[in-house]
């Protein structure tokens, strides 16, 4: 049943976005040699939305993390940066009305999800001159961070980095488990909880002020979460496996672009103290700015803040208009 909380959620989003200026839409993908071939191939797309036209504003991406889908984790976001931005907030792959390739393809790494973000750009924005800045949250930092390094400031311009441990270990992942509360034996069970007590968990690891959805009934949150966490679950699982951060294979270098990271001061996804050992690693155009009383969504949390200190940096940053 769950009351319609999933179908308020949805309109509530959905309704930010439209008022925005922003519509959906889908553009489908270069074909690449991961992409198989035979009767179970099919294009990769990616669904977005982004106001109707070519850019009149200088572009800016919105890339999302794990958890629920991009309208949510950006509503409070569209309204305020489309005055001065051209926004655009895509699906990454294997996230909700993007698709990829085939059931037999690899899972995308953060890299390949660059890749991927960096080859629709023509189609996002209807052009490719256009110079776009880029923020991620959490995962969406990731992506964001490997689209800049792999595109340089030609294509990419600022970078706003919000909660998200570049620099994150094997070892963080098990005292995350720990802070978790030792229940649960892979992040992933824990960051797409299906029952109602996990649900709980992670609303308390996420956010600092209790959330209003943690009042609702166990059989409410429990049936909303099943509904919305199953939704492609062994996909996305596969892509936390095949994410490359915290392997030999990933190695932080300094960014030639302005960077800002944001950080909630109570995250205990990714504490505190990885946003200082993160900035001494992306080079000298880097801006440290920490949200107090928020955790992991700070720009779910205290959104004029956060907004104001994004509006500040991408207005302020040398190139950060289209070119």
């Amino acid at each position: 049943m769950g009351f319609g909380v999933l179908p308020l959620m949805e309109y509530i989003a959905r309704r930010a976005f439209l008022a925005a200026g922003l519509r959906p839409r889908t553009v489908t993908l270069p074909s690449t040699a991961d992409d198989g071939g035979g009767d179970e191939a099919r294009p990769r797309t990616i669904h977005y939305w982004a106001p109707p036209g070519e850019p009149r504003l200088p572009p800016l991406l919105l890339i999302h993390g794990f958890g629920p889908m991009a309208t949510w984790q950006w509503r409070g976001q569209v309204g305020p940066l489309s005055r001065r931005f051209h926004v655009v907030v895509p699906d990454l792959l294997c996230f909700g009305a993007s698709s990829s390739s085939s059931p037999s393809s690899p899972p995308p790494s953060e890299s390949a999800q660059a890749a991927a973000l960096l080859d629709a750009l023509p189609g996002l924005l209807g052009t490719a001159a256009a110079r776009v800045a880029v923020a991620g949250t959490s995962y969406g930092g990731f992506v964001a961070y490997a689209m800049a390094r792999a595109a340089g400031p030609e294509r990419i311009g600022p970078v706003v980095i919000s909660n998200s441990d570049l620099l994150k270990t094997s070892e963080d992942d098990r005292a995350f488990l720990e802070r978790a509360g030792g229940r649960w034996a892979r992040p992933a069970d824990v960051l797409m909880p299906l029952d109602a007590r996990g649900a709980r968990r992670l609303m308390e690891l996420t956010f600092y002020r209790k959330q209003p959805t943690a009042m609702l009934p166990d059989f409410v949150i429990r049936d909303t979460m099943q509904k919305l966490f199953s939704d492609k679950r062994e996909e996305k699982i596969a892509l936390m496996n095949a994410t490359t951060v915290g392997t030999d294979a990933f190695h932080v270098t300094p960014l030639r672009q302005d960077v800002l990271l944001i950080w909630g001061d109570h995250d205990q996804i990714f504490p505190l103290d990885k946003a200082f050992a993160v900035k001494s690693c992306l080079g000298e155009n880097v801006r440290l700015e920490i949200i107090k009383k928020t955790g992991h969504v700070p720009q779910m949390e205290d959104p004029d803040q956060f907004n104001k200190i994004v509006l500040d940096f991408l207005v302020g940053s040398r190139g950060s208009s289209s070119t």
